[in-house]
């Protein structure tokens, strides 16, 4: 190894010379095909950016240009100045969205401590049930929900999309596995201290399931956020319409709307969703290094 001289009061002393990581042929192969796949998952939305930018007869040009001539930002504005109440729309969305996510965070953490903890009878055949419900299409379903929503008349009313989703087969599943792999020493200590199921729930598990409850909440946003199908059964009034309502009537009769105008409306529409995944994330990683399981 090679080794410098430098003078320490006076008296020549030898420091080494740190020698260079050898290059790992694998880390690069890997670094590569990462980097190949994020620019695949990107395309997609620098291609919806660059449409939300064209002038409308470039949207239809063959073959199809990665830039705009001319970048037209007023396509953003056009959204509001459209007979679609973006605004309310966008409100009615993150209302319905906000009630439903924290709704499943109440539900599916209490449902899935229960499987994972308490031991009542015909547990397993209810969590087994539980499970085979994930094998039912929603669309199986809408005509009793739908039918259950009109007794309780409740159709054109928002808690036609809230009160269906306040639960999740999923999100049970998530949060059971999750406190099921919590170390049993922990609890054992509680009921040492006096503590009873809801005290260790509150102040033991929940605390703990910062990861998995922030996973359940990104995948119970995105997926609310995005839904079209219940809001085109349940909501018939302009002024009670969510986002995806709306930015399909953008697209007009048939499709002859501006698809320019309709990009610039998905790109808005993404924003919030993009803004909980990257708060989430980050609230991940400080929940993994914070939660004091060691592996």
């Amino acid at each position: 190894m090679a080794s410098t001289q430098v003078t320490v009061h006076g008296k020549p002393k030898t420091a080494p010379r740190k020698s260079k990581k050898p290059i790992n042929f694998g880390d690069i192969v890997s670094y590569a095909i990462l980097t190949i796949a994020a620019i695949l998952v990107m395309m997609p939305l620098m291609w919806m950016f660059s449409t939300s930018l064209r002038p409308t007869q470039e949207s239809f040009h063959l073959p199809p240009a990665w830039l705009p001539t001319k970048f037209r930002w007023e396509n953003y504005l056009a959204p509001f100045e459209s007979s679609v109440p973006f605004v309310e729309l966008f409100i009615n969305s993150m209302r319905i969205t906000v009630a439903v996510t924290f709704g499943q965070l109440v539900t599916c953490s209490l449902a899935g401590y229960a499987f994972a903890r308490l031991r009542f009878p015909g547990r397993d055949l209810l969590f087994l049930l539980l499970l085979a419900s994930l094998m039912v299409p929603g669309q199986v379903t809408i005509i009793p929900i739908f039918l259950l929503m009109r007794d309780l008349g409740l159709i054109d009313n928002p808690l036609a999309i809230i009160l269906p989703g306040l639960i999740s087969a999923f999100g049970v599943f998530l949060m059971r596995q999750f406190f099921k792999q919590m170390p049993q020493e922990l609890f054992d200590a509680a009921r040492v201290d006096g503590a009873g199921h809801i005290r260790s729930f509150l102040q033991i598990a929940l605390p703990l399931a910062g990861p998995a409850m922030a996973t359940l909440g990104i995948i119970t946003f995105n997926a609310t956020w995005n839904a079209y199908f219940l809001p085109l059964i349940f909501l018939n009034s302009w002024h009670k319409m969510t986002l995806p309502q709306g930015i399909a009537l953008l697209t007009g009769y048939m499709g002859s709307g501006n698809p320019s105008v309709v990009m610039a409306a998905v790109t808005m529409a993404i924003l919030p969703v993009l803004m909980v995944f990257i708060a989430a994330q980050r609230w991940i990683i400080e929940a993994l290094t914070r939660s004091g399981l060691k592996g």
